[in-house]
């Protein structure tokens, strides 16, 4: 039988230790049929496909360890105010974007810096920008939303809410919300303006939509999903861990590859809330057993422990600069923590926490390892997100008890699109040392998969690669940049690893499903600065071509 497609005269990196190169690969029926040189090109046949690669990389699919993708697909058509800087600039942006969408019941703008205003936004800033229509901007790291008084009055929030630690509606001596919203419980009110807040609610509440959105809802949010998987595909994205989500999401990932629209493989998550028993553990168990195939797929668990450096709601060993006796608290109490760390490891599931303070990541370290003595030390992979400082001590910890560094390489401040000036405000001068530390983890033994968090920043793997090659160490610290072939890893085999994906993906082996990316250059010569400018040519995803450049269509 004639295999389906061959790439030949490639620069074929395997990320397979067994063969790591090769010049050509032939694909059939979704899987990898061959990998090797001239004699795979003659596995062509009459009805075969042949694609000359002229020279550049051919790589496993991508492997997006951490992003979201629902939110991420719906926030393509909201205003987009990254780079955004003074009050003229935001008014037009939003007058501009109220003008092309007048149906719009709220006004939602991305990517607000938190200094997008040289001073603390309030209601009153956005009351100057429109008063007579909700609108809201939300942070680039997806914590902070900051709303105009109509928007909080018609969430019900302007007089203030109560809310579980750590989410916040802030309040002015006046006895009336500032406008500035912290964290999902606080923030979800204004977003339901939009009609959208069923999307949230994994990430926000653990729940599930209640009514279940009728067929229409249903369709449209299929859409939204399907755009951002378009957009992921353009990337070179084939598979990917979404960090938001709950059994709706499973239902429409579902729902798009009984379609024939799902590009990617998709992991999706249980959220575990602080007020939650430990028997809603069992929803996670349920979901795991009804979404467990190559392409839709559950099994793991997500938790927050702290939210982040920018509003100081990330948990630090020590003191913020400036702010005497404030370091944030963990969002979970630690011998709580350790039981239900304990029984989701039991129940046969995966753990990733987000923890960005050393606290944090300490708390979550002491929980890893409390389910190890419960239920002995296997390979469960459980990882830890982001870990943007840490306590030397606890390094070594990692790869110890095999947790998973999952870290974005666009995070740093200065490397990609966050300000340096972030550093100077949260981290204290003798902690820089301690931020940041990937190649310290990855030396230390701690398995590494790299990740965008987009739409927190831009999904762009290829800018990823080169935040990270790029990446110059801060002032009086090491070099914690990873190599280039250390990078791709992260970016493939290593995110397929910890995924529980590495028996269908992340290598070009045969027999191994048929997940691609062609970059449009030899990116073993391409200098690392101009990296994120390549494009990608060809996305495969289970043998089918989910993205091609002109040049390929």
């Amino acid at each position: 039988m004639d295999v389906d497609l061959v790439i030949t005269n490639a620069r074929v990196l395997t990320m397979d230790a067994g063969r790591p190169r090769a010049e050509a690969v032939a694909l059939r029926g979704g899987r990898i049929a061959a990998v090797g040189g001239a004699e795979v090109a003659a596995l062509a046949g009459p009805k075969t496909r042949v694609i000359d690669a002229g020279g550049r990389t051919l790589l496993p699919g991508f492997v997006e360890s951490h992003l979201h993708l629902v939110l991420g697909g719906a926030e393509l058509v909201q205003l987009q105010i990254g780079g955004v800087t003074g009050f003229a600039a935001l008014k037009a942006a939003f007058l501009d974007y109220a003008a092309r969408n007048p149906q719009r019941r709220l006004l939602m703008a991305q990517g607000a810096a938190y200094d997008i205003l040289g001073a603390a936004v309030t209601r009153h800033d956005l009351d100057r920008v429109i008063a007579d229509k909700p609108i809201a901007m939300m942070s680039p790291d997806h914590h902070t939303v900051w709303a105009n008084t109509m928007a909080l009055e018609q969430a019900g929030i302007l007089r203030g809410a109560q809310m579980p630690a750590g989410h916040e509606v802030v309040m002015g001596p006046d006895g009336t919300a500032t406008g500035e919203l912290r964290e999902f419980e606080a923030f979800g009110p204004v977003l339901a303006l939009g009609g959208e807040s069923h999307l949230q609610l994994g990430i926000a509440t653990g729940g599930e939509p209640d009514p279940w959105p009728d067929a229409a809802t249903f369709a449209a949010d299929l859409d939204k999903v399907a755009a951002g998987l378009a957009h992921c595909a353009a990337h070179g994205i084939t598979s990917m861990v979404n960090m938001d989500g709950n059994r709706y999401t499973c239902a429409l990932l579902a729902a798009l590859e009984a379609q024939g629209r799902l590009t990617a493989r998709v992991k999706v998550p249980f959220h575990m809330k602080p007020h939650m028993d430990l028997s809603e553990l069992e929803r996670a168990s349920a979901m795991h057993a009804e979404f467990n195939g190559d392409w839709v797929r559950s099994g793991f668990v997500k938790m927050f422990m702290d939210g982040v450096v920018d509003s100081r709601t990330a948990y630090m060993l020590h003191d913020y600069p400036g702010v005497p006796g404030h370091r944030a608290a963990p969002l979970f109490p630690p011998g709580r923590f350790d039981a239900i760390c304990a029984e989701i490891d039991r129940r046969g599931l995966q753990i990733a926490v987000h923890a960005i303070g050393d606290g944090a990541v300490r708390q979550t370290i002491d929980g890893y390892e409390a389910a190890a003595r419960a239920n002995g030390l296997h390979d469960m992979r459980h990882r830890i997100e982001h870990i943007e400082l840490i306590d030397r001590a606890d390094i070594p910890r990692l790869g110890a008890l095999g947790i998973t560094a999952s870290i974005q390489p666009p995070h740093p401040p200065g490397v990609m699109d966050f300000p340096l000036n972030t550093m100077e405000t949260v981290y204290h001068r003798d902690r820089w040392r301690d931020a940041y530390l990937w190649k310290s983890l990855k030396d230390a033994g701690a398995p590494v998969a790299y990740a965008s968090d987009w739409p927190v920043t831009d999904v762009s793997v290829m800018r990823g690669i080169q935040a990270g090659l790029t990446r110059v160490p801060f002032e009086g610290t090491t070099d914690e940049r990873l190599s280039l072939m250390e990078t791709l890893h992260a970016y493939t085999a290593g995110g397929a690893w910890a995924a529980h994906f590495d028996d269908i993906t992340g290598t070009l082996r045969t027999g191994m499903a048929a997940d691609l990316v062609l970059i449009d250059g030899d990116i073993e010569a391409i200098p690392p600065h101009a990296i994120g400018a390549t494009p990608v040519a060809l996305t495969i995803a289970g043998g089918r071509i989910t993205y091609a450049a002109e040049t390929f269509a």
